[in-house]
This record gives C-alpha cells, structure tokens and sequence, in this order.
C-alpha cells in the first residue's frame, strides 16, 4: 500500500503554468513572416507580437500597424497602437507590434497580416 503526505505541499507546485504560445512562421511569394506572441504581463497597457519579415526578392516596406488586426475569439478586432522596430526597407525587418490589452484575456486569438499583391491576409492562430 503507497500512501503519499501532502502536508506541506504548496498547491502552487500542483499547477502548471500554461506554456507560451509559440513562434508561428509562414512563407509566400518569397516573403517569410514569423511572428511570436510575448507573454502578457500584468498590468502593462499593451499586449506586444514580435515579428520578423525575411525576403531576398523584394524591399519590405510594410506598414503593419496598418496592415496587422488582432482578432479575438469572442469577436474583438483591434488594430496596433505602434510598431518599435525596423523602418521599411531592405530585406530583414524585425520589431514589435503593439496592441492594445484585451480584457478579457481570449481564450484564442489570430493575428491577420495582409501584404500588398497578395491576394489574403496571412493568418497566426493561438489557442491558450
């Protein structure tokens, strides 16, 4: 017969905190898009995306604070409030997207990049 003591053990050890969504990567007409969610933090304003844009056919001149939508699974589409990386130009872009804290945090959520001569927005799925 095993008999187990939980006395003394934290509940904290019990729980698992959920992984962080991973790095999604997505290549079409020569142009790679790999975009990962950052961890959101408590109390902080944004909710922030980092992305990284690769070619070696073209210059990346994207504006995705107007071409990104955060899209929750309860239907919330929100726009970037900014953009802290890379200007437009050359053929390695990478920064961060910033939007504004949903509240309440999704349960799932997509990010919706659309490029310019491409005929669908790119989409990045995440459940939590």
């Amino acid at each position: 017969m095993l008999v187990l003591s939980l006395v003394g053990m934290p509940w904290a050890s019990w729980a698992q905190a959920p992984s962080p969504p991973s790095t999604q990567s997505l290549s079409q007409d020569g142009v790679t898009l790999k975009v990962t969610p950052m961890p959101r933090v408590p109390g902080a304003a944004t909710w922030d995306f980092k992305v990284v844009l690769e070619t070696h056919s073209q210059a990346l001149v994207d504006d995705l604070t107007r071409t990104a939508t955060l899209v929750t699974d309860d239907g919330r589409s929100l726009k970037p409030t900014a953009w802290s990386g890379s200007g437009p130009g050359g053929h390695h872009r990478e920064g961060v997207l910033h939007f504004a804290m949903p509240e309440p945090q999704p349960g799932a959520f997509e990010l919706r990049i659309s490029r310019a001569g491409e005929s669908k927005a790119r989409v990045f799925r995440w459940t939590r």
